[in-house]
Parts: C-alpha cells; structure tokens; sequence
C-alpha cells in the first residue's frame, strides 16, 4: 500500500519556504531523560496542509462528517523528503484506506470481540429508537393536550359563573332578608360547591384515561436507561481491550501499549488520533519526521471551524508526546528554499519562547497604556490549555519589565488582525473599560467579503446569542439576543470580490463576521470565514481592526491609532 507521497502532490517545488518562527510545536518530555523534545508546524506543513484541504474540498465525502486530518513531513534515509497523510478514527466506517497512513496495530487482535460488539451496539441502538418513538407517547401527548384545553374551558366557565354569583351575593343582600336570603346565598354556596366537584371529577377522569399511558412510558424510559448503561459498558470493555493491544513505537524502538503509557486512565478514542498514528508509523518505518500540522474539515463541532489548525488534544494526545518524540536525534535548524532541500528542524533542546523571540509591533505606548498591531492567528489573551498559551498578553508580559501588570482592555478573534489595547495599571483598565462598555470608543474595521452586496452603505442591527452547545458560534435570535449595532460602507468592488469598513457600535463576539454572513445582514460571509460558511479558500480570515480613537484616561486628549491593513 503507497503511504509515501511526494511533496509535489500537495506544493509546486519551488515554494519559498518562510523565515518565520513555526507557529504551534507538539512536544513532550522524554521519559528516560526528561528532555523536551519538540516537532514545529511550520510554514511549509501549514502550506501543504492548505493544499490538501483544497483537494479534500474536491470531493463532497470528505465534508460528510467532520474529523481531524494530519499531514507529517518526514526524510527518507537517502535525504528524500516525502508526506504521509492520516485521519482520526474512522473515515467513511473504514479504518484501512489506499494512500492513507494505517491505524496502529492491535485493532485485529480484538477485531471478533469488536465485530460483536458493535452488532450488539447496533441492537441497542435500533431499541433506542423503537422505545423514544414509541407510539403512546404522542397519545399522551395529545391526550394531556385535549384534557388540557377541557380544563381551560371548564375554568373559564367556573370563572364566569362565580363572577355572577358575586354580583347575585351583592343583589339579594340588597333585596332580602332573614329567612328568604339565608336560603338564597345557600343556594349560591351550593352552585359553588357544585362546581368543585365537577372539577374534581374531571381531573379524575383525565388521570384515570392517562395513567396507563403513563406507565408504559415509565416502563419504556426506564428500558432506556438501562440499554444506555449497558451501551456505556460495552464500550468502556472493548475500548479497554483494544488499549490493552495497541502498542506505540517511538524512534528508540520502543514499544508500549496505551495502558502501560496511560495507566491512569485513557479517554475514548486515545491511539485514533492523527499525530500518534503518523509519528508510529514513522518510527516503524525509518523516516525522519521533520514538521506536522493537523487540521479540522468536514461538519463543525462545538469547538472545531473547518480548515483550521490544531494542536495535540490535551487529553488524548498530549499524554503520548514525549514517548513518541524519544529517539529522535538532536540537529541545528536549518532550511534552504526548494523542495528538494527543505528541511525545517526538529528542536530537542530549550529554546526561546515563541512569546519571547516574536516581539509584536507596538503602535502606542506611554506609562499608562499600549496598543499593538496584532496579527492574524494569534489570541489576544492565553486559552486555558497548554497549546492556547501563546497569545499578545503573554508574549508582552514576557517581553517587558512590567509586563506582569498588563491587562487586555477588550478581545480581538484570534484570526482577527489588528489594534489591541491594554492598560499597565488597573485604574487604566477601569477608565479605558468604561469608555468601551459607554461606546465611547470608536473603533473601525476593514475586510474583504466572499461576494456582492446589494447595497453600498447602511446600518445592521440584530440581536446575537451565543448557543452554549455550539461555542462559539453566535447566531441571530430575536427571542435571546443581545442588540448589536454596526455601520457599513463598501470601498470598492474586485471582481466577485468587495472590499467594506465596519464602524462597531456595540461589542457583541463575532458581531461583524455574523452581521457581514447572515441573510438579515449582508448575507455574505467575510472571507476566510469558515465558521460561517465562507466556502472560498483564503490563508486567514479578512477582518483588521484598522483605526482605535478613544480619550486617554490620564492625559485627557484624544488618542487615534491606526494600522495599515495586510490585505
């Protein structure tokens, strides 16, 4: 089976490799001697991996279902250079596809156990089904709904009644008395009480006609219940017996299974990955890996964008980066332009800090404040995993003697490029923080849209809501949404292509990617923006936070930043 691919299936042969600092590293402690050891996503892997997704957006399969792809250059022993390729678990139900790098080996030892398995998974899930459409629920459904409406009825009927019984009270007392009105209101009492009963014997009635309804639903839901412990069993025994068999191999030609590298526990899914699948496979196979970059295609997820990259899950593979990194040998970083001789470093040993070695152009700074001009790609404050650490705050408090003190004052998207400002004290950050939540700030954005739009200037205002399941998407919704506000112009037109500002009112996440793709805005996506549907492909998104004026907090004079756009 050809895994090996010449780079020229995925980049022209004379790509220019770029001088920059490669973008995300996977990298582990070796067990034996502690080291770190580190492989980059650089440039190149990033370049390659743009171009496969272009190939996989050939074909409609590949968006089917959403998953993590990899793609690993590595050096044959005669200093050839050539890619392997991966996917996560399973691709299209197979494991085992031409051209692709193959799952690690143990699945065929448990491959009888897992056939049944599955059959019986399958069982349970057509029961699943059978049980949660079971037909006397919408019985009770529809039941509870007509009693519901009889009751509405009979209580506005009820309502009405004692209404007039009130105004027959205020008119008897009026007219009669002694005996005559002792008999009357008694009368009235007793039509009271009628009613009572009539509401009792209803509510029985309804009870009565639901209960056995109810029950069977009871006996059904609790069948579920069951047949859902019992599907979690099944798995968490077949993923144990497969993480007993897979075994990894790493470039000292060691071999462990996952138990033994994960004794304390293993998620579903650990071994399936694309990084541990293509760092086996060339540790089995005498290849020099010399750069790796994953990526996401296919459906989103709650917290994966088509087409972007993505560092080692910290849960699944994480764990296994420094076992699989062992036995490679230490070199000096080196890289010359060409297919044929690039070969961009795998770094074994401490090194500067990507936050520490890659300054960012400072636009303004005084003793109170600063604003830089962020790139595209980097996230404005650190994520809460080890991979999400980079970002502008980090990179500044590194770089500068009072750096511990900074704050962001607001967030630009992490593929957002741009002014960022940040206060070197907290009274700063306090005043520079009110003026943005007064919209006092008047802040400009530049971007190039996916299309035509059937207008040249106007006003979008909509209400955004960010579902809790599916982060960090925002949509519109009329019924949750918090308002949001945004000013537009078109600059100029490109053939397909239009150039727009933004002027932000309001500082909703992702309010101008929304306002510029949603059919109730622009309805055409910002290119580069996978999230919300932006089908063309672009190296970044095309949004930039081109101008920033607001007041200086201290000096009380009006501040206006601005930043060339890139694109």
């Amino acid at each position: 089976m050809v895994v090996l691919h010449p780079l020229s299936d995925f980049i022209d042969c004379d790509f220019a490799v770029s001088d920059s600092y490669p973008s995300y590293y996977y990298q582990g402690h070796c067990p034996q001697s502690g080291e770190l050891l580190r492989l980059p996503r650089t440039s190149l892997a990033e370049a390659i991996a743009d171009k496969f997704m272009q190939q996989l957006a050939q074909d409609d399969l590949y968006a089917r279902e959403g998953k993590m792809y990899g793609v690993l250059l590595v050096k044959l022993s005669n200093g050839e250079q050539r890619l392997l390729k991966a996917f996560s678990g399973l691709l299209n139900g197979c494991s085992v596809i031409e051209g692709w790098v193959p799952p690690i080996p143990g699945r065929e030892q448990v491959a009888l156990e897992e056939a049944r398995t599955l059959a019986e998974l399958d069982i349970i899930k057509q029961e699943l089904i059978t049980l949660k459409q079971l037909p006397q629920r919408q019985q009770y459904e529809n039941l509870c709904r007509k009693f519901e409406q009889q009751l509405q009825q009979m209580s506005d009927r009820h309502h009405n009644c004692k209404h007039q019984r009130h105004e027959q009270r205020q008119q008897i007392c009026k007219t009669l008395t002694g005996a005559a009105l002792t008999i009357a209101l008694e009368q009235l009492d007793g039509a009271s009480r009628q009613q009572g009963i009539e509401r009792r014997q209803f509510k029985r009635q309804r009870d009565e006609a639901l209960q056995p309804l109810r029950q069977l639903i009871t006996v059904a839901d609790a069948r579920i219940s069951e047949l859902k412990q019992r599907r979690k069993t099944l798995s968490r025994q077949l993923q144990t017996q497969m993480h007993a068999v897979y075994s990894l191999t790493n470039f000292l030609g060691q071999s462990l299974s996952l138990q033994q590298l994960m004794p304390e526990g293993l998620p579903t899914g650990t071994g399936d990955c694309c990084a541990p699948k293509l760092l086996h496979y060339a540790a089995t196979h005498g290849l020099k890996p010399l750069a790796m970059a994953e990526f996401w295609w296919g459906t989103s997820n709650q917290d994966k964008i088509p087409g972007e990259f993505y560092g080692a899950c910290a849960e699944r593979c994480q764990p296994l980066m420094g076992f699989l990194l062992s036995g490679l040998r230490r070199k000096q970083d080196a890289g010359t332009r060409g297919c044929r001789d690039i070969e961009n470093s795998f770094f074994a040993s401490p090194r500067l800090p990507l936050s520490v070695s890659s300054p960012l152009p400072i636009l303004y700074e005084d003793e109170w404040l600063i604003a830089v001009n962020k790139p595209a790609g980097l996230l404005s404050v650190p994520g809460r995993y080890r991979e999400t650490q980079d970002s502008v705050l980090s990179r500044l408090r590194h770089l500068l003697a009072d750096g511990v003190d900074l704050m962001a004052v607001h967030r630009l998207d992490q593929e957002t490029s741009g002014i960022l400002l940040l206060a070197r004290d907290r009274q700063t950050y306090r005043q520079l923080s009110q003026q943005f939540q007064q919209r006092q700030v008047h802040k400009v954005y530049e971007a190039i849209l996916s299309g035509s739009v059937s207008t040249n200037q106007g006003m979008i205002e909509l209400p955004l809501w960010g579902d809790p399941q599916n982060r960090p998407y925002q949509q519109v919704n009329w019924q949750y949404g918090k308002p949001s506000l945004t000013s537009f112009q078109v600059i100029a037109t490109a053939g397909e292509y239009t150039r727009v500002e933004f002027i932000a009112l309001t500082g909703r996440t992702h309010q101008l990617r929304v306002h510029a793709a949603d059919s109730q805005g622009l309805g055409v996506t910002i290119l580069g923006d996978r999230l919300y549907g932006c089908g063309k492909i672009a190296k970044r998104l095309h949004l930039h936070a081109r101008e920033l004026a607001f007041q200086h907090p201290l000096l009380g004079k009006n501040v206006h930043l601005h930043a060339i756009t890139p694109f």
